[in-house]
């Protein structure tokens, strides 16, 4: 049974940082693609960042570009979002994911909350 479990949220003021975590067990993910997504109160589930398991090639979805940070640890099966000069706009429920396709993702984590004070 496939597991993925974020940590790494919290309370943060405006330009600050968080690294978010999100530990997978299960399986290997040889071929996968991993990712962050994110849910604002009544905004739909949107993409933060993606990551290739194999190669390690990354891409953001623009509002984040040059602030965020998506890495991967092979060994530990971990991979991470490092964010950086957080705005109030970034508050949202972030969620991983792993998926077979850039845009197929087939397992989730169950959220960690991130809140950017002003």
């Amino acid at each position: 049974q496939v597991q993925l479990v974020e940590s790494g949220g919290g309370l943060v003021q405006t330009g600050g940082s968080l690294r978010l975590s999100c530990a997978a067990s299960g399986r290997t993910f040889s071929g996968y693609y991993m990712g962050w997504f994110r849910q604002a109160p009544g905004k739909e589930r949107e993409f933060v960042a993606q990551i290739s398991w194999s190669y390690g090639f990354t891409h953001y979805a623009t509002s984040v570009k040059g602030r965020f940070t998506i890495s991967r640890d092979i060994a530990l099966n971990t991979w991470y979002l490092q964010m950086n000069s957080l705005k109030p706009e970034d508050t949202a429920v972030y969620y991983c994911g792993a998926g077979p396709g850039s845009r197929h993702y087939d397992y989730w984590g169950q959220g960690t909350q991130v809140t950017v004070s002003s």
